[in-house]
């Protein structure tokens, strides 16, 4: 039998809203109580995050950071002000998500996430939320959650743009199914370096706690093999479904992330070879003998394409003999990571020297030829 959550009076009034809710109702509430998440990055998504589930009654709500506020995180994250600069942001969250609801119990991780830690960490929560921005912690997490069978409450975004989606829920898709192979050191830019719309992280944010409660309250359909794509710019929005290609059965064990992110390469493997998107459109002007290769997956295809020949990732290794090795060969993908990984497998696997990657991607082209491209 299951253990019966009582509210008090002050808490039948707060969540009186949830209540009259359809399919939500008294039950809902009871196992948001009775749930316990984690917020790993207490940041710019990590904010609207932690406020809007502490808001709606989440029993137990772990912060995880071991950053400190910073004048420029001001612009997004809105959970701070001037007095908690220079002071830890886990701290500060708490102290402050403590007076929005007292009637739920906050923990403090004032530490950093990594391999040998996480699986503790992460082990007494129910549901993870990945509010952070580097490609290693995203695997990590993604990993963690596969071996601990707990679902993944992912988002990104960068400049305009952002992305949500659940992975590992009951089994369904990871985040390795959605992107394979992490990207190029330094082929994504950061918010520092990149910028992102203030208002943006709080959109996200406030979708990835949405799911949250969804999958807590067992009510409407999660994002579960599928990403929710939005562009703020022309608030484009896609829902697009991507296979679950059981990736998790090659996950045993939590690895070195950064050695697997290639931030601990040696600079040799920086020497690509690239063209820029003008020179792409200057062959294609001049009618010049190339071959041109998308390595993206079908679904980014159908957002936008350039009319390269499609060879998806995963299908490289099988496709070598459709790669010319007598003519020029550029290879693209959504920014140059995917490509640029590509490239550096081909030429360490199977010796081609005639390979070029196309940098900055379509976001690139977009940019700079065709700013009528759909952009994703």
């Amino acid at each position: 039998m299951s253990k019966v959550i009582d509210f008090n009076k002050k808490e039948l009034e707060r969540y009186s809203r949830h209540f009259v809710l359809p399919q939500f109702g008294i039950e809902g509430q009871q196992k948001l109580k009775a749930a316990s998440v984690i917020v790993i990055g207490a940041g710019g998504l990590g904010c609207p995050v932690l406020q809007y589930l502490v808001a709606a009654g989440v029993g137990t709500i772990g912060i995880l950071d071991f950053d400190i506020v910073g004048e420029s995180n001001l612009q997004r994250q809105v959970l701070y002000g001037v007095d908690d600069i220079g002071k830890p942001k886990a701290q500060q969250a708490a102290e402050k998500l403590k007076a929005l609801n007292p009637y739920i119990k906050i923990e403090i991780i004032n530490n950093k996430i990594d391999s040998a830690n996480a699986l503790e960490l992460l082990g007494p929560f129910d549901i993870i939320v990945d509010c952070t921005d580097n490609f290693p912690t995203r695997y990590l997490l993604n990993d963690a959650s596969v071996l601990l069978d707990k679902p993944l409450v992912y988002g990104s975004i960068f400049r305009y743009e952002g992305q949500v989606a659940v992975f590992n829920l009951n089994r369904s898709a990871s985040y390795r199914d959605l992107y394979q192979a992490p990207p190029s050191p330094g082929s994504v830019p950061n918010c520092e370096e990149g910028g992102v719309l203030g208002v943006l992280p709080g959109i996200i944010g406030c979708l990835q706690a949405n799911e949250v409660l969804k999958i807590i309250a067992g009510i409407g359909e999660p994002l579960i093999n599928k990403v929710l794509l939005i562009d703020t710019l022309s608030m484009d929005i896609n829902v697009i479904k991507f296979p679950n290609r059981n990736e998790r059965n090659s996950i045993k064990k939590l690895i070195d992330y950064e050695s697997f992110c290639g931030i601990n390469n040696t600079t040799k493997e920086m020497d690509m070879k690239e063209v820029t998107v003008n020179e792409l459109k200057a062959l294609k002007e001049n009618g010049a003998d190339f071959q041109l290769i998308d390595v993206r997956e079908e679904y980014e295809c159908e957002i936008c394409s350039i009319n390269g020949e499609h060879i998806p990732i995963g299908n490289i290794p099988e496709s070598i003999e459709k790669i010319s090795r007598n003519k020029k060969v550029i290879i693209h993908c959504r920014s140059g990571s995917r490509s640029g990984n590509t490239i550096k497998w081909l030429e360490k696997n199977y010796h081609f020297d005639n390979l070029y990657n196309l940098k900055g991607g379509i976001i690139a082209w977009a940019e700079e030829i065709d700013t009528s491209l759909t952009k994703y």
